[in-house]
């Protein structure tokens, strides 16, 4: 039976803020403009009931008090957020200008970081109200802002991770062949759900051909006996993401098949070894790449090697070449290098992994062998 984790206080996300504001300062930015998304959840707990054209801003500088504008109707819920009690909380109604309540908050020649989600609509708005300020997104000024997690972070990560190796374990067992990708899909989304996801985000089943599309979306092709099979799933449980793959083969695998899985799984386990602090986030890529390149399948190596995770399933740092960042412990990232021989099929096997004082662990851990289905 597993325990739901320890929740988040009050101190948890004034320390998150005060780290913001600082960051910000350190980045020669005047401070912080969060808006509805998972800067916003992850900084101060709040999550608007919908995300609407009404303006919702927390302002983060070094030297004040944080601040979180809201609309007044929505006044309840923001102070029902776990983390209000660490912002002074101010309103505008339906008639005012909002942007004039938000200005009010900031510096007129302010050079701001804002979120990646805030609505063209509403920068624009605080152009028009204070022309001389200038902003940039929060994954470029401040990319490792949330790149660093402290172990209750982990923690939920690892449980996560954990719930969606339940969820493969099981569906090994279903039946494949016959059954269209979209009947293994909905099955792996009811697996996550049943083992405490409380979203699931994508369900991909990538069979035969269609497995050399890295990002295939589950269709109406009904799944036949050789085929190999793609399956890569995963979503948020306790506000924390999920992501892993494994290949599997409906029958008994060619040796064709069998020696491209083997080498993506050299690749993988080759950039898991290089896990440690100091090591660029692209020695990774260049480590899993190297392996594969080395084996004869380069050219069919198309996307980088890894992705950050935490409230969203894809956020800095990128295991990607040209990404110089060093890993620091606490930072969590999948290693997925795969192969894909278009009209034919696909491999590719993911972990997500998590960098420790002296190496890496791996939060996902059912078996990287290839699974034989029915």
């Amino acid at each position: 039976m597993t325990h739901a984790p320890e929740a988040f206080t009050a101190q948890d996300y004034a320390a998150r803020m005060h780290r913001a504001a600082r960051a910000a300062a350190d980045a020669d930015l005047t401070g912080v403009l969060v808006t509805p998304g998972p800067d916003l959840v992850w900084l101060c707990g709040y999550q608007p009931t919908a995300i609407t054209e009404r303006l919702t801003l927390l302002v983060l500088t070094q030297y004040a008090e944080p601040q979180l504008l809201v609309p007044a109707l929505e006044r309840p819920d923001a102070e029902a957020a776990p983390g209000a009690g660490a912002v002074h909380l101010s309103d505008w109604h339906d008639g005012q200008d909002p942007y004039a309540a938000a200005s009010r908050l900031l510096t007129d020649d302010g050079r701001y970081g804002i979120s990646d989600s805030a609505w063209a609509l509403h920068l624009l708005g605080l152009l028009d109200t204070l022309p001389h300020s200038s902003y940039r997104a929060l994954t470029t000024a401040l990319p490792m802002l949330r790149g660093v997690k402290d172990e209750h972070e982990v923690g939920r990560l690892a449980t996560a991770g954990a719930a969606a190796d339940a969820a493969y374990e099981e569906i090994l067992g279903v039946r494949f062949a016959g059954r269209r990708e979209t009947d293994v899909a909905a099955d792996l989304a009811r697996l996550l759900r049943e083992h405490g996801h409380s979203q699931v985000d994508f369900t991909v089943v990538g069979s035969g051909p269609n497995g050399a599309n890295p990002h295939h979306e589950a269709g109406e092709r009904v799944i036949e006996d050789g085929d190999m099979v793609v399956l890569d799933f995963g979503g948020l449980k306790e506000g924390y993401g999920s992501d892993t793959t494994r290949t599997v083969h409906v029958g008994e695998p060619s040796p064709e098949e069998r020696k491209v899985h083997d080498v993506v799984r050299e690749a993988q386990q080759a950039a898991f070894e290089a896990v440690r602090p100091g090591v660029p986030c692209q020695e990774v890529d260049r480590i899993a790449r190297r392996v594969i390149t080395d084996a004869g399948y380069g050219q069919y190596f198309i996307h980088r090697t890894g992705h950050g995770i935490g409230v969203t399933t894809h956020e800095p740092p990128y295991m990607v070449e040209g990404e110089e960042q060093p890993l620091v412990p606490g930072m969590c990232f999948s290693i997925e290098p795969g192969i894909y021989l278009s009209g034919r099929f696909g491999v590719r096997i993911e972990d997500i992994v998590t960098c420790t004082e002296d190496g890496g662990r791996r939060l996902n851990n059912t078996p990287h062998e290839m699974a034989v289905v029915a």
